[in-house]
Order: structure tokens, then sequence, then C-alpha cells
């Protein structure tokens, strides 16, 4: 009776194969999250500052979206979006659901950053005859970002964990690439294993980045001052 349970050999010749697969992982959580800062943004914006029927239906949107499932979501645009005639690749179809899903949660952030600069700062800019635009970039924002990036952040390791329900439209991501090498050798513990460990250094990079850009964005709000 083989009472083996953790194969070396076996994870060495795995490893280059899910190191391969982490790389679409990490593009597909990158372009995410780019996507969902950006709506975010557009969101919070669009539910703050725009007409009555726009602040409407931006929020009707953003509720919709966070009362979904994401793996629902994600169906939906792969397989659903045909049937109206708009086809998407697996790839794009998953990014575009994780920027979507966590772009509603980033507008939730956005907007409590938002409302926390004091309404001050925009009479001071009309005073000043600065334009609306420019007042949002260069007044508004740079004091509504630095509060809110470690919430971000947590959004950002949140959406990284997410990563692998794109399995469900054959999205080779680490995932997916751990459950054929598995199904392959009937060896599921040491491609598991290996994926746990992939997702746990790529989370603590993450935080370390992200505390690391706090600190940047306080040392600079501090020589404003």
């Amino acid at each position: 009776m083989n009472t083996q349970i953790w194969d070396w050999a076996y994870a060495w010749e795995i490893l280059p194969i899910l190191a391969e697969a982490s790389v679409v992982t990490l593009q597909a959580t990158l372009m995410g999250f780019v996507l969902a800062l950006v709506l975010g943004l557009v969101f919070s914006v669009g539910r703050m500052a725009g007409p009555a029927w726009l602040r409407l239906a931006v929020a009707g949107v953003v509720e919709f979206v966070r009362s979904t499932p994401l793996l629902i979501q994600i169906f939906f645009l792969y397989y659903v979006m045909p049937e109206f005639g708009l086809t998407i690749d697996a790839m794009p179809a998953g990014v575009l659901a994780l920027g979507l899903h966590y772009g509603a949660y980033c507008s939730e952030v956005y907007r409590a950053g938002l409302e926390n600069v004091p309404k001050g700062q925009w009479e001071a800019s009309l005073a000043l005859n600065l334009s609306p635009l420019t007042t949002f970039k260069d007044v508004i924002l740079p004091q509504a970002i630095p509060p809110i990036v470690p919430a971000l952040g947590n959004y950002l390791v949140a959406l990284f964990k997410e990563t692998p329900l794109l399995s469900v439209i054959a999205v080779l991501e680490l995932m997916q690439t751990a459950k054929i090498l598995g199904s392959e050798s009937f060896q599921y513990t040491e491609p598991i294993t290996l994926v746990g460990l992939f997702f746990l250094v790529f989370s603590l990079v993450s935080a370390a980045l992200i505390r690391r850009v706090e600190q940047r964005l306080k040392q600079r709000a501090g020589r404003r001052t």
C-alpha cells in the first residue's frame, strides 16, 4: 500500500506549468482591477453629479451588479450575450465580468472618499475661476484617493482570489490548470497545494505594495501641507 502523500518529483515537474498559468491569472487580475477602478470612478461620479435620471440609472446598475453572483455574471457575458449578437472570447469576457463586478463595489468606495472632501473645496475652486473638470481632477481627487487606498487594495486581493471562477468558461488560469493536471495524473494534492501557495504569495505581495502606495501618498500629502 502506497502511503506517500507528497511527491516532490511530480511537484517540481508541474511547477513550470503552473507558473505559466499564473501569468494568465495575473493578467486577468490586473486588467480586471484597472477596469474596476475606471468603472468605479465613472459610476460614483454619475451617481453623485449627474442628472436625476442618470443617478437613478447608475444606482440601479450598481445595486443589480452587487446583488448578483459574479459566477452568474460570467456565465451571462460568455453564454447569453451571443444570443443578442455580442460574442466575447473567454478571457475578455472574464476580465469584463471582473471589472464590472468589482467596479460596482469600488464605486461605493470612491463615493465615500469624494463625499469626505469638504464642500468648501469646491467653493474655493469656483472662486478661483477653475473649471469643474480641473477642480475635480486637481483638487478633489488628490484629497479623496489617499484615504480609500486600503479599501481599494482589499478589493484587488479579493478580485485576485475570484479568478478561479474564470475556469467555468475555460480560461486556463491557475485553478483550471491544476484541475487538468490532477485529472491526468490522479494526483491532486501537489497541484492544488501549489496553487494555494501561488495565491498566498501573490496576495502577500499585493498587500505589501498597497501599503507602500498608501505610505507614499501620505508622505506626498504631508509635503503639500
